[in-house]
């Protein structure tokens, strides 16, 4: 029932390190895309001041959350939801930040709107949404490995492929949030930090 993603256990420490500077100190952080649940668990015990939601449209990825959560034992991580970030009502209510760990490239551009349009409604003042993942964005020559792996993606399935940040943006703007911050992470990877304008 329990997943295991390995990039998980590489990415999982230097993600936490981002996200200590940029998640509020207390308040409920709803993770999109939680896949296997491993994430969850890490931010949850890594950050307990925060209530950890962690969310998935797969309902097996649902179990696996459900199992690495119970196994842990930890009082801040809410039981999975079902949530499809193309969906236009989340009916979540308020939450303090959200986070979305390697969706985007793996889902048609769908989600993504959906993404920004959700956050757009669910999130107010400073509180941020986080993605992480690999990118395309002007001005800087792309990785070859990541050349490779959109190839790969839209291969697999035409609706994938890796984002260009400047599209990302655009649909923050429609949605009254604005990038605050760009990380650059190991393995070619980013965290884009988007929050209200």
């Amino acid at each position: 029932m329990k997943r295991h993603a390995p990039a998980t256990a590489r990415n999982s420490g230097p993600l936490a390190d981002v996200l200590a500077g940029e998640l509020p100190d207390r308040g409920k952080v709803l993770e999109i895309a939680s896949g296997s649940g491993e994430h969850a668990v890490f931010f949850a015990r890594r950050f307990p001041r925060l209530r950890w939601q962690p969310s998935d449209l797969d309902p097996d990825a649902l179990a696996s959350i459900d199992a690495w959560a119970a196994e842990a034992g930890l009082g801040n991580l809410e039981q999975a939801i079902a949530l499809d970030a193309a969906d236009p009502d989340w009916d979540v209510g308020a939450v303090a930040a959200i986070l979305c760990v390697n969706m985007v490239h793996i889902s048609p551009a769908s989600a993504s709107e959906g993404l920004l349009r959700g956050a757009g409604m669910a999130l107010s003042g400073e509180a941020p949404l986080i993605l992480y993942g690999p990118f395309f964005e002007g001005g800087f020559e792309p990785a070859r490995s990541n050349i490779d792996f959109d190839r790969s993606l839209r291969a697999r399935n035409a609706d994938w492929g890796i984002r260009h940040v400047e599209w990302l943006d655009g649909l923050a703007t429609k949605h009254g949030l604005v990038r605050k911050a760009r990380h650059e992470m190991p393995a070619n990877n980013l965290v884009l930090v988007y929050r209200k304008n």
